[in-house]
């Protein structure tokens, strides 16, 4: 045995409800992007996401739980609350622009909000990889290969919110702009989120490497 299996406490609880809650996470981004590219039973569509938000919800509540009852804990505990907030928030972005798309009764998603849906859903899918990773550390390579992957995204994310905003000012109704703009920002929010997220691994990473 190693010094850091030696020293890190062997209860894998904060690992299985990191993983539990990224792959929610990846499974309502899944969703999301479905929702953009096929918009047609909508109410059931959104339904499921809203689901999916209550269960990492759930997690969300059980992981700040363990951190009032474990003394000893596998990372630093601003750590696991600043993770669990991300993921949290990308979660919140993700039911938050679905909604929106339903409430509003928008007659059909634009290219943007596809196009921002599918870069959700690559940034999620890249930090449950690395959410998978901080378990055993043992290429911590990859975490930061895929925390990078993230932050590139964000950065394509933001360009495309100013591209969708600028396109979006040239429409005549006053409403729809409100109301896609709304979407596009909250769309565009999540990816701010998963980078919050990936900085976290980040430095989870380079700390305990």
């Amino acid at each position: 045995m190693g010094l850091r299996e030696f020293l890190i406490p062997q209860d894998t609880v904060f690992f299985d409800l990191f993983e539990e809650q990224a792959a929610l996470i990846v499974e309502s981004a899944t969703r999301l992007v479905t929702l953009t590219e096929d918009y047609t039973d909508t109410r059931e569509k959104y339904r499921k996401i809203e689901l999916l938000g209550q269960k990492g919800d759930l997690v969300t509540h059980n992981i700040r739980r363990e951190l009032t009852r474990v003394f000893i804990t596998p990372f630093e505990p601003e750590e696991i609350a600043g993770l669990t907030k991300a993921l949290d928030e990308v979660m919140v972005y993700i039911q938050g622009a679905a909604e929106r798309m339903l409430y509003y009764d928008i007659r059909q998603p634009d290219a943007h909000m596809a196009a921002l849906a599918r870069m959700i859903s690559m940034s999620v899918n890249e930090l449950e990889r690395s959410v998978k990773e901080i378990r055993t550390m043992k290429h911590p390579e990859n975490v930061e290969k895929s925390c990078q992957e993230v932050n590139q995204v964000r950065r394509l994310a933001h360009d495309l919110l100013s591209d969708a905003i600028s396109d979006l000012v040239k429409r005549e109704d006053a409403l729809q702009v409100i109301k896609a703009k709304d979407i596009y920002e909250h769309l565009e929010q999540a990816t701010g989120s998963c980078k919050d997220a990936a900085d976290v691994l980040s430095n989870i990473a380079i700390r305990h490497a």
